[in-house]
């Protein structure tokens, strides 16, 4: 399930020296969790960081939110401090994955990840849910081992015993590396107990409530916690929403729909452009794109670093350049490079969704949380006819995309039963919820905001028009005015906004 979010790195701004914490707010903390609560933060500077106004923290929290006295873990915590020097409270991120680090969104791409109206008005807080990247963190394979996992080309024919063979036996490889050298934690990194985590980190920072900018999964972090504390929602905005109801299955039908439905916009902008490496029609264009991702699948292209490009590595490029319409041009010269038989710049787009920075090295473990999230949250689909279904319905909706799509599910191999539900959420006697959709969002796709909204007893929806991956932040001035309004004044919008491209 690609339910990931990309965001670009942008260098940290800086602003004055933060203010020290308030005092933890330890009302209404779980019987037995009260010490967890009512820590204390130790504030310093931030690895690396420059600027005075970022300070970070660790924050402990129970493995298990049912054990009190049993093992802990860290959360890493990085904090930039409201321009204005008086800060309406904290306002939590999580820029989505599951897996995305929240602290490295913020330090490095604060300005990305908010607007400057809220950098002027909150701490605005980034952390690293459980199982991410500095906090206590899910680790599987080495950098060299990841490199084979996920780039490496499997010997058999596509759709093959053979072929489905040597993806379970990889998957296989890679779980259990996962169960060695994760410390046990493979079976408590969930969405709920995230949610749970995030409670405490609003009570350590000093705030009665919750105020929060969730993006793509970060909206169904951001829904369960409402589903947990309605009562200690402040201002919550999910832009990019996933459907709390739809089942792993569901999810990738859809998914391949959306990425399908934008590469033919992103076709129709090509078309009009120059430098387009297509002629024709869309529909033609999208027949010859097919024809190369068949041609690379039947004979992989060599790089200059001497890996081999793949039909799955080259749709990994494809949708990672989909998400943002700023990543158009890259596709295109990947795609023109790719059909004189120069993979480099597609291998570049793929390494980007990998978070791979070079040989063997990757920025982070975003892959590893990803798939144990999933594994825990989505019950494994197991019927053979909704297995059939879903495969009809994509090769009629995403002919391009479809060869592709199908793979060996590593969640089938997971050491731990899932624990998640797949249900609607209301979050009764919650504030008002603000969601944002784009109406041709590839990777969570417009009706899954419109039904989160729908399924909200408080939910309010607020529509972008256009392209590309979430919708605030993103240039369309009525989406930031609707959601900035929101968080800093609390003017709601209204319920069906939609703002044009």
């Amino acid at each position: 399930m690609l339910s990931g979010c990309l965001y670009a790195a942008i260098p940290p701004d800086g602003s004055p020296t933060p203010a020290p914490s308030r005092e933890p707010d330890v009302d209404g903390a779980p019987a037995g969790f009260e010490d967890f609560y009512a820590q204390p933060l130790d504030w310093s500077a931030c690895d690396g960081s420059d600027a005075g106004s970022y300070d970070c923290t660790s924050v402990t929290a129970p493995l298990d939110w049912s054990d009190p006295r049993g093992e802990t873990i860290q959360l890493a915590v990085i904090r930039r401090a409201a321009s204005s020097g008086d800060a309406i409270g904290s306002l939590l991120t999580n820029p989505g994955g599951p897996g995305a680090s929240g602290y490295d969104l913020i330090a490095d791409s604060a300005s990305f990840a908010v607007g400057q109206p809220l950098l002027d008005a909150y701490d605005v807080i980034g952390f690293d849910p459980r199982g991410v990247g500095r906090s206590t963190a899910v680790s599987c394979l080495d950098g060299t081992q990841m490199d084979a996992y996920l780039y490496d080309i499997p010997a058999d024919p596509r759709g093959s015993d053979g072929w489905r063979a040597e993806l379970t036996e990889r998957n296989e490889e890679f779980v259990a590396a996962c169960e060695t050298n994760s410390d046990g934690i493979l079976g408590d990194i969930t969405t709920d107990n995230a949610a749970r985590d995030m409670d405490l980190l609003r009570a350590v920072l000093g705030d009665r409530e919750l105020h929060y900018l969730g993006y793509s999964y970060g909206t169904f972090l951001g829904a369960t916690y409402a589903k947990l504390f309605p009562e200690r929602v402040g201002r919550l905005v999910l832009d990019g929403a996933i459907d709390p109801s739809v089942s792993g299955l569901e999810v990738g039908t859809t998914q391949a729909v959306g990425f399908e439905s934008a590469l033919r916009a992103y076709m129709a902008d090509c078309l009009d452009g120059r430098g387009c490496p297509f002629t024709g029609s869309v529909d033609d264009a999208m027949d010859d794109l097919a024809t190369l991702l068949a041609s690379v699948d039947a004979k992989p292209l060599k790089a200059s670093d001497g890996r081999m490009l793949g039909a799955d590595s080259l749709m990994t490029g494809i949708i990672a350049a989909l998400y943002s319409e700023d990543s158009w041009s890259y596709l295109s010269q990947a795609l023109s490079d790719a059909l004189t038989g120069d993979p480099d710049v597609a291998f570049q787009l793929a390494d980007f969704y990998n978070g791979r920075i070079g040989k063997g090295l990757y920025q982070d473990n975003s892959t590893e949380a990803f798939r144990a999230y999933n594994c825990m949250d989505y019950p494994v689909d197991t019927s053979q006819a909704d297995k059939d279904a879903s495969d009809a319905l994509i090769a009629e909706k995403a002919p391009t995309i479809a060869p592709y799509w199908d793979g060996v599910d590593v969640c089938e191999s997971w050491p731990f039963p899932p624990t998640g539900v797949r249900e609607k959420i209301a979050a009764e006697g919650a504030a008002p919820i603000v969601v944002v959709g784009t109406t041709n969002d590839p990777a969570t796709p417009y009706a899954w905001s419109v039904s989160l909204a729908e399924q909200l007893s408080s939910g309010v929806l607020v529509t972008r028009e256009g392209e590309g991956h979430t919708g605030y932040n993103k240039g369309n001035r009525c989406v930031d005015d609707a959601v900035e309004q929101y968080l800093l004044e609390g003017t709601v919008p209204q319920d069906g906004l939609t703002c044009a491209r």
